[in-house]
């Protein structure tokens, strides 16, 4: 993303600087709230949240920006360790950093002093811009006469975005990004057809039990649901402005790729929600869902099939968007239910911007689509996968959860002393739950099926930091359809000097295969994707036994045992 966004010369008026953020931490808030506290080990910082932001920074990214949260109890954006010691003298760091919105000024209610204080603070940590807040407008100047900071650190806040603005060209024209062709060509046909394309593929196929999907065009479709005929809720989050003369809602797209080859209607069938307070989010509503079910239920009763368009709203997605239950709204499994109970098939379309608790959708229906937020042509995409013109291939980057008891949830974790035994009482498991996500990471189906070979070693055995062994799994299209695959490279530590996750990805391969074909696929597995922070934070690699597996996702895997020497 960073070198898509920069390319080779920020000058040039296609590109723009990137900015990571927001650094660091703030995935790990505590109650998954943002904005709130957060309260980690080094070791867990280094090994598992640092490593995206210093691949961004190792990438040339221009800017960082801090994030709100506490590190080891000093705001991120006052936090000298963090934004000097770790970006810029560890990565080598070599651009601006820009607080986030108002985080400067909100250091005085973490409690770290009045404004001039946290200015200096801020200042002094390398935080070079004051994003929102204008406190170093009303405070360095006296901070300055008071000897509370120095001109040196003033100069060098001003020499970072001063070489910032001269690498995107600013001093030659200020006003390069205005330019009325850009925003011509950004909805040109080439453009938008991109957006069909990887919004297609973003798209999870999570269950097709008697291969429901795809569909055929012909027939009567049912398009029924909140989602179905809105094309401003295609949207995720931070789209307040966005144009919509090229979007089409996903009944608007069915019907237009049917090309009326089928019968396509519609019936909204439910609001979003009925919950007072998140009605304040959504707006209010017409009907009450009661009479919005019976209307959808008089126009399905005709129907071959239905297509049911659920999730969340893009206004309950993003910043400041969190909830404690995340799955679908009550009145929205009420209308799942009345769908359920017509006899008919039923395709559960999701649109979210975040893995949602479908353990009783899963349990009730055959055929279930994640489509996410897919933009401008999500609707387009949508149907695309429904109708079968697109073979879903999309992997989850995430874990869904039973329910919210689960969370924290994740692939990668640690074992500990009781790992979970179904034979023996005391171990780590809930009473009412198994320990088992509903879809793993690196989850996804397709219209056609993969069949992965026993896992081959170039060598089980070898010695030395510059060894490598090569990892080889043959992959077969059992099916009837091309399809594409994400091969999947796990590699698990047992005995180290520190407690080591069970599995990490390490890499992956995506294949393209005809039915009946196979194809090889290798990894090759050096000493750096064995590597780790110790308890002393050196990032090294240790001599010992290594499971290596291979598979679609994180739980249908095979695995290999290779031992490695010093």
């Amino acid at each position: 993303m960073v070198k898509g966004y920069q390319g080779d010369d920020l000058s040039a008026p296609n590109t723009v600087m990137a900015c990571v953020k927001h650094f660091a931490l703030y995935g790990a808030s505590e109650a998954g709230r943002d904005y709130n506290t957060v309260d980690m080990s080094r070791i867990a910082m280094y090994n598992d949240h640092f490593p995206p932001y210093k691949a961004a920074v190792e990438a040339g990214a221009g800017s960082v920006m801090t994030s709100f949260n506490l590190v080891e109890g000093i705001p991120a954006t006052g936090n000298r360790w963090l934004m000097t010691e770790v970006l810029r003298n560890e990565w080598g760091f070599n651009g601006f950093v820009i607080s986030d919105a108002g985080a400067v000024r909100e250091m005085t209610v973490h409690g770290m002093g009045d404004l001039q204080n946290v200015s200096n603070m801020a200042l002094k940590a390398g935080t070079d811009m004051d994003n929102g807040a204008n406190a170093y407008v009303w405070t360095i100047k006296k901070s300055l006469e008071e000897k509370k900071v120095t001109q040196e650190d003033i100069d060098l806040a001003c020499r970072r975005i001063l070489e910032a603005k001269y690498k995107l060209g600013l001093f030659s024209n200020p006003y390069q990004y205005f330019d009325s062709l850009r925003q011509q060509k950004a909805l040109c046909q080439e453009h938008l057809d991109v957006a069909r394309e990887l919004a297609g593929k973003s798209i999870v196929l999570l269950k097709n039990d008697k291969n429901l999907l795809p569909l055929a065009k012909s027939g009567r479709i049912a398009v029924v649901g909140p989602m179905g005929n809105t094309r401003d809720e295609l949207f995720g989050s931070w789209t307040m402005i966005q144009e919509t003369d090229p979007v089409r809602s996903v009944f608007e797209a069915i019907k237009e790729v049917t090309d009326g080859s089928a019968e396509i209607i519609y019936a909204q069938g439910a609001n979003f929600t009925e919950d007072p307070l998140l009605l304040a989010e959504t707006g209010t509503i017409e009907k009450p869902t009661k009479i919005l079910i019976q209307e959808a239920l008089e126009a399905v009763k005709d129907a071959d099939v239905i297509v049911a368009t659920v999730g969340e709203p893009n206004r309950w997605t993003g910043e400041a968007k969190c909830r404690s239950d995340i799955g679908l709204p009550q009145c929205q499994r009420d209308l799942l239910q009345a769908l359920y109970e017509t006899g008919k098939p039923v395709i559960v379309t999701i649109l979210s911007g975040r893995p949602l608790t479908l353990s009783w959708e899963n349990a009730q229906f055959d055929a279930i689509l994640e489509a996410w937020h897919g933009g401008t042509m999500g609707g387009y995409a949508i149907a695309d996968v429904l109708f079968g013109d697109r073979n879903p291939s999309g992997k989850l980057t995430t874990t869904f959860p039973q329910n919210v008891g689960q969370i924290p949830l994740y692939y990668n974790a640690k074992n500990t002393g009781r790992p979970y035994r179904a034979d023996f009482w005391a171990t780590t498991k809930y009473l009412d739950v198994t320990n088992d996500p509903v879809y793993p990471f690196g989850f996804g189906l397709s219209y056609t099926t993969f069949e992965y070979g026993d896992i081959q070693l170039d060598k089980t055995e070898v010695s030395g930091s510059d060894a490598t062994i090569n990892v080889t799994v043959q992959v077969t299209n059992t099916g009837t359809r091309k399809g594409d695959e994400v091969v999947q490279l796990y590699i698990g530590d047992p005995a180290a000097s520190i407690s080591r996750p069970v599995k990490e990805l390490k890499n992956v391969r995506k294949i393209s295969l005809n039915p009946g074909e196979c194809k090889e696929v290798t990894f090759r597995i050096s000493t750096a994707d064995l590597k780790f922070y110790n308890s002393d934070l050196q990032y090294v690699w240790e001599p010992g036994t290594f499971n290596i597996s291979i598979g679609p996702n994180s739980r249908d895997i095979k695995t290999v045992q290779v031992k490695w020497n010093n």
